[in-house]
């Protein structure tokens, strides 16, 4: 009798602790499932995100851009799980795609694999180095004032064959792919390859043609860009100009003292502004100034490698204000045609 109930007794124990061993299964599976697998990024709605994690974070700071926008529902377990998978010690910054639902595991994997988005960093035109670190910090995490002490840094400068005046040209105005926590170092160093990728050896022996350097190339080309917004206008503007450089008569180019008075809201320029003391000055210094006076685009650059050839020393904006100029080859019919568009102006009401 008394083996017959210790062998019932022992048996309710096995089963009592298989039950527990079950139960803890049970609850450790829920456990695993709440802490790794449960969906735990919530994007109030929408399907994805991009969060920014800057250089320098830690992981406070992760947990500051994630919990202020609300993204995560369950912090203790995000947390829980980032210390397990030492995601706390190897932050890497960048630009992430955040979809909506995932996982800590799979959000945490994401972070720490340092699988960022690339960026598509885009500049077309920048009047100044000013304006072109503020364009660019607008898209990378790169600091604008860095950028604009790297770009009047002459010791920096000499090692891309540069000066603080001409600094502008190394960029080509395109769409580049970039990191988003890239360097304003790196983003020079990345435009410097693109810069000799631009310059082929034919447009090289273009440039080496017309005698000039590939600098002075993208400065002319500036000037011609900021005289015409028409590119079928551009290498016939570029034509007048180089015809004037080779008879040794100063470029005498409005924009360029527009530049030199930093007043870009000028629309007429009168004699007041012709004994401006500047380099960029050109009615009152022959050459080249030294320096472009915006960011010349591709087309202006191959407008001077590709210049029209004429006999015209003088241009003049038309009448119609289409865009359009009116040339000539003497003083007399460049005043009459600078006679019609000084009218149309006054018309107008433009007097600067």
């Amino acid at each position: 009798m008394a083996k017959k109930k210790k062998k019932s007794g022992l048996k309710k124990l096995l089963i009592a602790g298989a039950i527990l061993v079950l139960i803890g299964g049970i609850v450790s599976s829920y456990l695993a499932y709440t802490v790794i697998y449960k969906p735990n990024v919530n994007l109030g709605g929408k399907k994805s995100t991009y969060i920014y994690i800057p250089n320098g974070a830690n992981f406070e700071t992760v947990k500051s851009l994630l919990y202020s926008s609300n993204l995560i529902d369950n912090t203790s377990t995000f947390e829980w799980l980032a210390e397990r998978k030492n995601y706390i010690r190897r932050i890497k910054a960048g630009k992430y795609f955040i979809k909506a639902g995932l996982n800590n595991n799979q959000l945490i994997d994401l972070l720490r694999s340092g699988k960022q988005e690339p960026v598509r960093v885009t500049f077309t035109f920048a009047r100044t180095k000013k304006e072109l670190a503020a364009k660019i910090h607008e898209q990378l995490e790169a600091k604008e004032e860095v950028l604009l002490n790297l770009l009047n840094d002459e010791t920096y400068l000499k090692k891309y064959n540069f000066t603080s005046e001409n600094s502008l040209c190394l960029f080509i105005p395109n769409t580049y792919e970039f990191y988003w926590n890239t360097s304003a170092e790196k983003f020079v160093e990345k435009m410097a390859v693109e810069y000799k990728k631009f310059w082929t050896n034919e447009r090289k022996k273009k440039a080496d043609q017309l005698g000039l350097t590939q600098v002075e190339v993208s400065v002319l080309a500036s000037i011609v860009q900021q005289e015409s917004f028409i590119d079928a206008e551009k290498p016939i503007i570029a034509g007048v100009y180089l015809n004037r450089l080779r008879v040794k008569m100063p470029l005498q180019a409005d924009p360029t003292l527009i530049w030199a008075v930093g007043d870009f809201s000028i629309k007429r320029v009168t004699g007041k502004y012709f004994s401006l003391d500047s380099p960029y000055n050109t009615y009152k210094n022959l050459g080249l100034p030294p320096g472009p006076i915006c960011l010349p685009s591709k087309v202006s650059i191959d407008a001077v490698l590709n210049y029209k050839k004429h006999n015209f020393i003088y241009f003049c904006a038309r009448e119609d204000f289409s865009g359009y100029s009116n040339y000539a080859s003497n003083y007399e019919q460049h005043m009459r045609n600078a006679r019609k568009y000084q009218k149309a102006l006054n018309q107008r009401k433009i007097t600067n």
